[in-house]
């Protein structure tokens, strides 16, 4: 079981501990956190060099294949009725820049493929998510919320503590008021910590409409109160859409991480038996550093311009962020195959396996990560029997 905050002497050390553990959590479970806690505390290695994707500002001019790929978007969004079947299919290996913002509110279903439809729906969302706000935020100090909003507004400064735009209080206010909406809307689950880091990739994406240039430093304030209100509203509805999906992950003890780390362990034992053998050696347990990969879905992984890859094909794929993203992981392991198995010892291992370096990367890493995950889904996904030892 997994409580909704950390204990206050391990909250600093949030982003290395992969796990939130119940105090009546059984043996095995709090011996394996004490040995955890005994380990040295590691520097945080920085997750982002830049938010903007390699096809953004100060990249080289636009090849003719990307340039064709833009078009084919254009094309299909112009479209009286945009067919989201090939919209998904042209999204699988990214989307361009330019038209990232329109395609995710598609994609995530938040807007009609029609397009006359599409200028009321926004309107009549926008509308109903600051209908919310009015009705519901100020019960942020009521007795029966006090906690859930003290929890939120703790996490949001952590929420990528070194890119600047974050640490704007405009954009901290926009961050707390999407989340505790959210949480009183969804009773059955409420505010868990690593919700807070799935808004940042819709926020980015809607802010990219209106900033081209050096967005780390943007001033979000600077923009016309309209257009903070449109971010601020259709980051709360894609990222809604998105946890309607995973609800489980984030229901009392967490059943949807649980289950997912159980069957990343079990695909692991049959992909690589190598590393799957070595951890077991060395006592390291796949919630130790995969209940995070869940938990945030990679994003305390990777750099944020990969994860905003990363959502193209996610958001393309049929349950992308439910079922995909397993066969990600477990790319994901495998990809550090050789360094899991050069290190001896527990300790070595899980610093390995809760600060991996990907801090460079970049575009064509995260498309060499989601192909071999589409053949490892290939190959897994149809076969249950392969689950089984």
């Amino acid at each position: 079981p997994v409580l909704r905050s950390l204990p206050r002497h391990l909250s600093s050390h949030s982003h290395q501990l992969p796990l939130v553990f119940n105090l009546c959590a059984p043996y095995a479970v709090r011996s394996t956190l004490q040995k955890q806690q005994s380990l040295p505390v590691r520097p945080i290695i920085p997750l982002v060099a830049r938010i903007s994707d390699q096809n953004a500002s100060g990249a080289p001019p636009m090849t003719v294949r990307e340039k064709s790929r833009l078009d084919k978007f254009r094309q299909l969004l112009a479209s009286s009725s945009t067919d989201l079947e090939e919209l998904r299919k042209h999204s699988w290996s990214g989307i361009p820049r330019e038209v990232r913002p329109i395609t995710w509110r598609l994609l995530s279903g938040y807007l009609p493929a029609n397009k006359e439809r599409r200028e009321l729906v926004l309107k009549r969302k926008r509308e109903e998510y600051f209908r919310f706000i009015e009705q519901y935020y100020h019960s942020r100090t009521d007795e029966h919320y006090k906690d859930t909003y003290r929890q939120i507004h703790i996490d949001i400064p952590r929420t990528n503590p070194l890119i600047p735009l974050f640490q704007q209080p405009a954009v901290q206010e926009v961050f707390e008021r999407i989340l505790f909406i959210w949480a009183i809307r969804h009773p059955a689950s409420g505010y868990v910590q690593g919700i807070n880091d799935l808004v940042t990739p819709f926020f980015v994406v809607f802010l990219s409409e209106f900033v081209t240039e050096d967005m780390e430093n943007f001033d979000v304030a600077a923009l016309p109160l309209e257009t903070q209100r449109n971010i601020e509203a259709d980051s709360f509805w894609c990222m809604s859409k998105l946890l309607d999906g995973i609800q489980d992950n984030y229901t009392f003890a967490q059943p949807g991480i649980q289950n997912k780390v159980k069957a990343l362990e079990e695909l692991v034992s049959r992909i690589d038996e190598d590393i799957h053998n070595h951890f077991k050696r060395y006592e390291v347990e796949y919630l130790q550093f995969a209940f995070r990969w869940m938990n945030n879905l990679l994003m305390r992984e990777l750099p944020l311009r990969c994860t905003i890859r990363l959502w193209d094909t996610y958001q393309a794929e049929a349950e992308g962020f439910s079922h995909f993203h397993l066969y990600v992981c477990a790319a994901f392991l495998i990809k550090w195959r050789k360094e899991i198995l050069s290190m001896v010892d527990f300790q070595g291992l899980l610093m390995l396996l809760q600060n991996l370096p990907t801090i460079h990367w970049g575009n064509e890493e995260v498309g060499l990560l989601l192909a071999e995950a589409y053949r490892l889904k290939y190959m897994f996904a149809d076969a249950p029997s392969h689950y089984k030892r």
